[in-house]
């Protein structure tokens, strides 16, 4: 049996929270593969928004229990909670940003990140 790379474990837990998101009807998903990038942090950002802050952290605890009970992990530190404009959730090699609409445009993070190869994920309806 073939061994896990951490490039095949980044990309099964990006399918998870991907899914996580989904369950929640998360609007506009994109994943950035920060891995070519020599400054990036990560391997992956996972970006969505959401249309309130009870949105954001239902989104929120969807990853956290999605990424529990599939992988048996959980984020090393989260952020954004108290005001759920924007919640980080930091997985080390995936970190998930999750925003309301405003605050992400605000921010750009997607255009901040362009050298990325960015893949836009399709809502489930």
């Amino acid at each position: 049996m073939a061994k896990k790379t951490i490039t095949d474990e980044s990309q099964l837990l990006t399918d998870n929270i991907v899914r996580a998101i989904q369950e929640k009807k998360g609007d506009n998903i994109v994943c950035l593969n920060l891995k070519n990038i020599d400054a990036a942090v990560t391997d992956f950002f996972v970006i969505c928004d959401g249309t309130s802050n009870t949105q954001v952290s239902a989104i929120k605890d969807s990853i956290e229990k999605e990424v529990r009970e599939n992988l048996g992990e959980k984020a090393w530190h989260i952020e954004g909670t108290d005001n759920a404009e924007w919640i980080l959730m930091d997985y080390v090699n995936v970190v998930v940003h999750i925003f309301q609409k405003e605050t992400r445009a605000f921010f750009n993070i997607e255009g901040l990140w362009a050298d990325a190869d960015i893949t836009t994920i399709a809502a489930i309806n």
